[in-house]
């Protein structure tokens, strides 16, 4: 990941931003912050699991650039206030919005076909706390006989590379088909999608409006009839799961 990962350009967005050398403690070396971030998000750390990986695995240290006998090591409250500057000033989106510059750039990001789903995060729904409340950002939906509080990640894939394009984060009640429109590119002629993205309300014939966009989404076989000849030309079969696709005509 050191040479993948365009470093030098994701720290060149962070920098107007970071803590300016002064008279008080001086700041971690922001390229040591910024791999600390990706360490966190590809293992999931959290900020004191975080702390402790850095002191106990060398390979950690090595990758943030941190020497054991000769630097500090940044402390779970470093961590917490480095994150806390990427969400105040929208800098995820910032660095999301580089890599997918960067991926255009060497022509590893595909634009034929998308996949678009939707992911529920889970959020604390217990009122014991000092506000004697849920949060109010987050709202609660079910999907079959569950429910679940929190917030919906829609998520936008290249349908070859498997290469994530889009991300856009709403509260759990809003449907995915609401989100489909944000979750395209706007460049790629095929989406494929659940059951979700199937609305009568919302047809797949409103993403076709400009006859540039054909969207795919399950569908069921009428119950207790066969197929016609000419049902069978408006759908095909998905080879991975053997379920049926609705196809929109003269795709």
């Amino acid at each position: 990941m050191e040479t993948v990962v365009p470093w030098s350009r994701l720290e060149a967005l962070i920098e107007p931003h970071y803590p300016k050398k002064g008279n008080g403690r001086p700041p971690m070396p922001l390229g040591t912050m910024l791999r600390i971030h990706f360490i966190q998000q590809w293992f999931r750390y959290s900020d004191p699991v975080m702390e402790e990986a850095l002191h106990d695995v060398p390979a950690l240290r090595q990758f943030a650039g941190l020497d054991a006998f000769e630097d500090v090591i940044p402390d779970e409250s470093t961590i917490l206030r480095f994150r806390h500057l990427l969400e105040k000033h929208e800098l995820a989106v910032a660095i999301f919005a580089e890599i997918n510059a960067v991926l255009s750039e060497k022509g590893l990001s595909m634009k034929r076909g998308t996949v678009a789903d939707a992911m529920l995060i889970a959020a604390p729904s217990s009122t014991k706390n000092e506000d004697k409340k849920r949060d109010p950002e987050m709202t609660q939906t079910k999907k079959g006989n569950q429910w679940y509080f929190g917030m919906k990640a829609h998520i936008g894939v290249d349908a070859d590379s498997g290469l994530i394009h889009t991300v856009e984060c709403t509260t759990a009640k809003v449907a995915d088909i609401a989100m489909m429109d944000p979750g395209l590119h706007g460049e790629k002629a095929i989406t494929l999608g659940d059951r979700g993205y199937h609305k009568t309300n919302r047809t797949i014939e409103h993403f076709e409006k400009e006859g540039k966009l054909s969207v795919l989404t399950p569908t069921k076989k009428p119950k207790g009839a066969e197929l016609t000849d000419e049902r069978r030309a408006a759908i095909g079969c998905c080879p991975r799961s053997r379920r049926l696709l609705s196809i929109p005509s003269g795709w």
